[in-house]
């Protein structure tokens, strides 16, 4: 479905990401693992146009996948981004309108509520709440569900779990293993190792800006120098 080649971005004369290459089925979870400042973030924004790409190529379902944010949305891949970055100031159900902007047909911006509703129940409860006074953990389902409004085909996730605690953050990656088996393709930057190998199909590891060759999460989770680097083992 994805197709990255040979994909650089720069700062400046510093690389963020150096030539990474990866390809994603349809209907898989893929996790990037990596510290913090590997290039993982820089990787998902210059997918979605976020950031300019210095070099490579990008497919999505053997198109070229366009560097302009807007045509990216109407390709239907979303980025749920670090920290959620929601319009505080508007209410849950105003934050899902504007994730289904794009979809002129009131019957399917319906439906899709819904589904989200389906998968984070206690937002329909807090539509007229203000998104910047939700908890951490409902405002990270709030994301996921304003990405879901536009009916992506391809969801990038960029640390999904940051600042949640252990409960809840195994509760989001838990949801995104629903999206997978419900046909979605997801590609997911992550920090908390042992959960992303937990629930990911296939994972690859990213170090200043190298991205190494995706490998069978369980595998990867078992590799002694993965447990000793990425998982808090000796």
């Amino acid at each position: 479905m994805l197709r990255i080649e040979e994909l650089s971005v720069h700062y400046g004369v510093i690389r963020a990401v150096d030539r990474a290459s990866l390809e994603l089925p349809r209907g898989t979870l893929t996790a990037l693992v990596g510290a913090n400042g590997a290039g993982k973030s820089s990787l998902l924004w210059a997918l979605v146009g976020g950031i300019p790409r210095s070099g490579g190529e990008v497919y999505l379902d053997d198109r070229p996948l366009p560097t302009s944010p807007h045509e990216v949305v109407r390709r239907r891949v979303a980025l749920v981004p670090e920290r959620r970055r929601l319009f505080g100031e508007l209410s849950v159900g105003e934050n899902l309108r504007m994730g289904g902007y794009l979809e002129p047909r009131e019957s399917v911006r319906r439906q899709r509520q819904e589904e989200v509703f389906s998968l984070f129940p206690g937002l329909a409860d807090r539509m007229k709440q203000q998104a910047g006074t939700l908890s951490g953990g409902e405002q990270q389902m709030l994301a996921i569900g304003r990405a879901l409004m536009g009916g992506p085909r391809l969801l990038l996730l960029d640390e999904p779990t940051l600042g949640l605690a252990p409960l809840l953050a195994e509760q989001v990656l838990l949801t995104l293993g629903t999206l997978r088996d419900r046909g979605m393709t997801l590609l997911l930057a992550e920090q908390n190792a042992s959960l992303a190998l937990e629930v990911a199909d296939e994972a690859a590891v990213m170090e200043t800006g190298r991205l190494g060759p995706p490998r069978p999460a369980r595998e990867l989770a078992q590799d002694p120098a993965i447990r000793r680097a990425y998982l808090g083992e000796e």
